[in-house]
């Protein structure tokens, strides 16, 4: 069966502290510095829209705001009410006092179910300053999105931005308060579970969900309760890939809640959740191979793998071979990203795990040089090495591929500037075994991996030299595997 296309982009032991532990990432903001140059952002755990949050609901209903546009109404309101500010009210809107007997006892019961959510929000005090104004904004947004339920019921985006809400103030949520960082994520997932039971195809609904069970169930550790909120956890994201399937960050929590899932379950079931985390981080990158995260995810996992398989005693794969697939998904992310010093950490420990001088060797068969449709007869089984300038073929001898290339015959080459993508290939006039097609601008380049899972490794290298190639950053790659 013909393996799907990866296209590259046209535009081109344990891990050191806090390596292992990744909390859930969504769609990533970048910084800019006045140069343009990106700078370092660690990994955290937040809502989707943490960095323009869906802060609060226009007068109309469920309108976003931004974070700004929302204190600018606070400070608009402050002096409508001769600077009385946000902490007026109830929390929960004033009812009209002509209003009906029967609308306001519906304003009570109404009042009194969400009041515990109110609460909590209100009783979260930044660390700091900044984090304070930060919470005036949430509970004043949390009092407008009340509003709109009380208006409508049945608006799911309400309960959604709610939710959004109840998140962003546990993330919020001092350590020396008494407010319960589990308590507000628990709100937030009844808020959750409220919006996608009003509309089943709200994608972000699911998705924050399940990053609110996550951070509920790493509060948890290591017990049976936080197992069954992994599985929770897990479950979201799968519903959130259904409804979205092109999205990178969704794959890439699905792999990291498996992957957590995987230190708690019993053995038996330990291998199994591993090798399906790496399918998800593997379908992310092929959704989006500058996708950092989820490339430096999935050489750590692999990472683990091989621990564990030299552990055991029964490899299925060579430990040796995992450690080289986990090094050259770090070092692409380091190359990617190198200002991020937890991806430097990484690379310091597996860098020596590479072929050095290159990022990949290994065996491929391909055709005569001068002729890309001689006979199967005339195909001839290689070894090949891949650095930041290209693949090549190693010339046959007993010498290291990195003596045996400087020799006098001009071995297969494939330089980086000429791909135009890679893709797996079912031709039938390609000799038996996993085809490769490297279409460059000088036509198809056809070659054949030993088995489906080292055609994935190609793929995956192939890919990721070229878009490190793309985003002007090979001189970092050649630093790693050279240097």
């Amino acid at each position: 069966m013909e393996q799907p296309t990866r296209p590259v982009p046209a535009d081109g032991g344990e891990f050191p502290d806090g390596a292992g532990d990744r909390a859930p990432v969504e769609v990533e903001v970048a910084v800019e510095d006045e140069a343009g140059e990106e700078e370092e952002e660690p990994p955290r755990s937040a809502t989707a829209k943490q960095e323009e949050a869906k802060a609060a609901l226009g007068a109309e209903g469920s309108q976003p705001f931004t974070t700004r546009e929302l204190v600018g109404e606070i400070k608009e309101d402050g002096e409508a009410d001769g600077g009385g500010g946000v902490g007026d009210g109830d929390g929960v809107g004033s009812a009209d006092a002509e209003g009906s007997s029967s609308s306001r006892d519906s304003m009570q019961q109404f009042s009194s179910h969400h009041d515990v959510a109110m609460e909590l929000i209100n009783s979260v005090t930044g660390v700091d300053e900044e984090g304070r104004s930060r919470q005036r904004i949430l509970a004043f947004a949390g009092k407008r999105y009340l509003n709109a339920i009380e208006r409508n019921p049945d608006d799911p985006d309400a309960y959604y931005n709610w939710a959004l809400v109840l998140q962003e103030s546990a993330d919020n949520v001092d350590p020396n308060s008494g407010s319960s960082k589990d308590a507000l994520l628990e709100e937030a997932c009844k808020k959750y579970a409220e919006a996608t039971r009003l509309c089943l195809t709200l994608y972000d609904a699911y998705y924050n969900w399940a990053i609110a069970i996550a951070d509920r169930a790493k509060i948890r550790g290591r017990t049976k309760e936080a197992e069954d909120l992994w599985r929770l956890a897990i479950l979201n994201y799968e519903k959130a890939v259904q409804l979205n399937w092109n999205s990178p960050q969704a794959l890439n929590n699905w792999g990291l809640g498996l992957q957590e899932l995987s230190a708690i379950v019993p053995a038996r079931e330990k291998q199994t959740i591993i090798k399906t985390a790496i399918s998800k981080f593997r379908v992310a990158i092929q959704l989006q191979f500058d996708f950092h995260r989820a490339i430096y995810n999935l050489g750590t996992v692999l990472y683990g793998l091989a621990e564990d398989t030299m552990r055991s005693g029964k490899p299925d794969v060579s430990p040796n071979e995992l450690y080289s697939q986990s090094a050259i998904y770090v070092a692409a992310a380091h190359a990617l990203k190198p200002n991020y010093s937890v991806y430097r950490s990484a690379l310091r420990l597996v860098r020596l795990m590479l072929p050095l001088p290159y990022l990949k060797v290994g065996y491929l068969t391909a055709p005569p040089a001068n002729n890309a449709i001689a006979p199967h007869t005339d195909w001839e089984r290689s070894q090949f090495v891949l650095n930041h300038e290209g693949l090549q073929k190693a010339n046959a001898s007993s010498q290291p591929p990195s003596q045996s290339m400087d020799r006098g015959r001009k071995p297969t080459r494939i330089a980086v500037e000429d791909i135009v993508s890679v893709s797996a290939s079912a031709d039938l006039t390609l000799p038996p075994g996993a085809g490769l097609c490297v279409d460059t601008v000088h036509g198809p380049r056809f070659l054949v991996a030993d088995s489906w899972e080292a055609l994935d490794s190609w793929l995956d290298a192939l890919c990721l030299v070229y878009t490190i190639f793309a985003r002007g950053k090979s001189d970092v790659l050649a630093g790693i595997i050279t240097g």
